[in-house]
């Protein structure tokens, strides 16, 4: 799943494709990298970024969704929104799935939009708003795993009850987003308890703080007082660990920055994967 944000404030690439035209050149050039998702967003929620209206994130969005598919009239295009107005008008440009980095928590109307859609649909864990995350209270190492499984079981329960259709739904445990720091190397390392839910996951750690922080803390000459973090731009390598590290523990779906060196990771994942498998006695994939 490629990253396309059609956003001034977005943490690592705002105002970069903020344009139709840059844009749709940005989401054609991921596709020719070999992306099977084009994921188009049109509000931050980077900390502290300010939310914007239902109306303005459809003016930003909607001329992409469109151009795009006429464009490329056979990619697949997600929608990263929690707006069930937006979704609607999304899915009637074009898109077949939406990111819903809430997971239905900040739209009471989205569960019921996506089942009368009948979309694909992505749920996110998420802990607090944006603007919370600073001051909510932390986790313990061994408190994120159970949180995040409770958490994206409810939001599945609330899908399926709104009758979402289990098979269009995917869920995101939601790295960075109300996880701060190391809280995210746990749910890395175990990520594979979620599978216990029955539902493909995906996996979004591209150019995340959190690997920023740990390449700073590290590497020499870049610990001084006031650079808390690598710049989103300089974390390429660590997300393609990260990613790899999640293709390895369950993850289905990748949502990247950068395809290419994505794709190379997940082809070789995938062959470490098959490889365990055939030697467990069980079929290679």
């Amino acid at each position: 799943m490629g990253v396309l944000n059609v956003t001034p404030d977005s943490f690592s690439d705002g105002g970069t494709f903020f344009g139709t035209d840059v844009a749709v050149a940005r989401a054609v050039e991921m596709l020719e990298e070999g992306a099977a998702i084009i994921d188009i967003g049109g509000e931050s929620t980077r900390p502290g970024a300010q939310p914007v209206s239902a109306q303005e994130e459809m003016d930003r969005v909607l001329p992409v969704i469109e151009a795009v598919l006429r464009e490329r009239p056979e990619a697949v295009v997600s929608v990263d929104t929690y707006k069930a107005e937006t979704a609607r008008a999304a899915m009637r440009a074009g898109a077949e799935i939406v990111n819903d980095v809430s997971g239905f928590e900040w739209d009471s109307a989205m569960a019921a939009a996506c089942a009368e859609l009948r979309c694909g649909v992505v749920l996110m864990h998420t802990r607090g708003r944006p603007s919370e995350w600073k001051t909510q209270p932390r986790l313990d190492a061994e408190e994120v795993v159970p949180a995040v499984l409770d958490g994206l079981r409810q939001r599945l329960e609330r899908a399926l009850e709104a009758g979402v259709e289990r098979d269009r739904v995917v869920l995101d445990p939601g790295f960075g987003f109300g996880k701060v720091g190391e809280e995210n190397y746990p749910l890395l390392a175990r990520m594979d308890a979620l599978l216990a839910l029955g539902q493909p996951l995906l996996a979004g750690l591209s150019r995340k703080s959190f690997l920023g922080r740990t390449l700073s803390q590290t590497l020499a000459g870049l610990s001084e007082p006031g650079k808390a973090a690598l710049p989103a731009r300089e974390r390429g390598h660590a997300t393609l660990a990260a990613t790899t590290a999640a293709i390895l523990a369950g993850a289905s779906v990748v949502r990247v920055h950068d395809v290419r060196p994505a794709l190379e990771a997940a082809r070789i994942a995938d062959a470490i994967l098959a490889a365990g498998e055939a030697g467990d006695g069980r079929p290679a994939r």
